[in-house]
C-alpha cells in the first residue's frame, strides 16, 4: 500500500511539474531592426527589454554604475555568453534554407532603463543576403518556453527608411499552447 501511495505521489508530482514548466517564468520584449547597406542584409539589430524580476539580479549586480562602466561590460558579456549558447535564440530562413550567423555579435551592450535591464546587440549573418525580391523569415524564441520572447506590436520590427517603400514586415506571434 505504501508503494502505491509513493507511486501515485510521484506520478502526481511529475505531471504537476510538467504542467508548471509549460508556462514562462521570464518575459522579454523584443525590438528588431534590419542592418543593411541598401542592397544586402547583413544582420539584425536586437533590443531585448527584460521584465523587472528577470532584471533584478543584473541591476543589483550593476549597483549605481554609470552607463559604459566596466561592470556593465562584464554583465553584458555574461548575458551574451548565455545568448550565444542558445544560438541567439533566433532562427533565420531564406527560401527554405537556414541562414547561418557569425559566432560572435559585432557589438553588444547592457543598460538600465528604470527597473529593467536592456540587452542590445547586432546579430551578424555569416554571409550578407540580397534584399531585392526576396522573402526572409526569422523567429526569436526559447524552445523550452521558460522565457516568453515577444514583440509588443508589429512596429517593433523596423525597416530602415530606405527600404520602407519597397519592403513589408509581418509579425506573427506563436501560440505555445498549440
Amino acid at each position: 500500500m505504501q508503494i502505491v501511495k509513493h507511486s501515485a505521489m510521484a506520478l502526481f508530482l511529475a505531471v504537476f511539474t510538467f504542467g508548471a514548466s509549460a508556462h514562462p517564468h521570464s518575459f522579454i520584449s523584443l525590438k528588431t531592426g534590419l542592418v543593411t547597406d541598401g542592397t544586402q542584409l547583413s544582420g539584425l539589430k536586437m533590443r531585448w527589454t527584460m521584465d523587472e524580476i528577470t532584471s533584478a539580479d543584473l541591476l543589483y549586480d550593476a549597483g549605481n554604475a554609470k552607463p559604459g562602466d566596466e561592470v556593465w561590460k562584464k554583465l553584458a558579456a555574461e548575458v551574451m555568453a548565455n545568448v550565444l549558447g542558445q544560438h541567439y535564440f533566433t532562427e533565420f530562413w531564406h527560401n527554405g534554407q537556414k541562414v547561418t550567423f557569425l559566432n560572435r555579435p559585432t557589438e553588444y551592450g547592457l543598460a538600465r532603463e528604470g527597473h529593467q535591464a536592456v540587452l542590445t546587440f547586432v546579430l551578424p549573418l555569416a554571409h550578407p543576403q540580397p534584399l531585392a525580391g526576396q522573402k526572409y523569415t526569422f523567429s526569436t524564441f526559447d524552445p523550452t518556453y521558460y522565457v516568453d520572447m515577444h514583440y509588443a506590436q508589429d512596429s517593433d520590427v523596423e525597416l530602415p527608411a530606405a527600404l520602407q517603400k519597397n519592403c513589408t514586415v509581418a509579425v506573427h506571434t506563436a501560440n505555445a499552447q498549440r
